[in-house]
């Protein structure tokens, strides 16, 4: 009974130290970043110069971490006695859930298809805006930038 509650204590540690692996960006998929000038306006009109495909950035659920952890845990449990178990349990936990997690951003390597959007604003300035969809957005089309993502307008 003292085994099995060790191993409880021990997989919960685990998963909260897991939660800390998670991978969240702090941009959205519709973020902005103005090349040739430094203005951060959340609204204005332009017209379309350029529309490129590239690649995202690999994210990471966290369900790669999580199950690598509750696997080098269990790898873990079947070692040594006592503390000794205990420590080992921990530390198989740990190690599986870098692993998993590493294995899940590998396997996510590409990345979502990203379309980048260069404008060329009413007021001069240009701006770059990289979001998930173009929509229907064309070169040449008049637009209106809100919040960091391109409209037809």
């Amino acid at each position: 009974m003292n085994a099995n509650r060790k191993f409880i204590v021990a997989l919960l540690a685990t998963g909260a130290l897991l939660t800390g692996c998670a991978s969240n960006s702090s941009q959205p998929y519709g973020y902005n970043s103005g090349y040739g000038s430094t203005s951060t306006a959340s609204a204005g009109y332009g017209v379309i110069e350029s529309i490129q495909v590239v690649q995202g950035e690999a994210r990471t659920s966290g369900a790669g971490g999580v199950l690598g952890g509750v696997v080098g845990a269990l790898a873990g449990s079947q070692v040594g006695s006592g503390s000794g178990r205990t420590a080992a349990t921990v530390a198989g936990g740990l190690a599986g859930a870098v692993v998993g997690n590493n294995v899940e951003k590998n396997r996510n390597a590409a990345g979502p298809e990203m379309y980048q959007i260069n404008m060329r604003m009413d007021n001069g300035e240009y701006r770059s805006v990289t979001q998930d969809s173009a929509y229907d957005l064309r070169v040449g089309n008049r637009v209106r930038l809100v919040d960091g993502r391109v409209y037809r307008y």
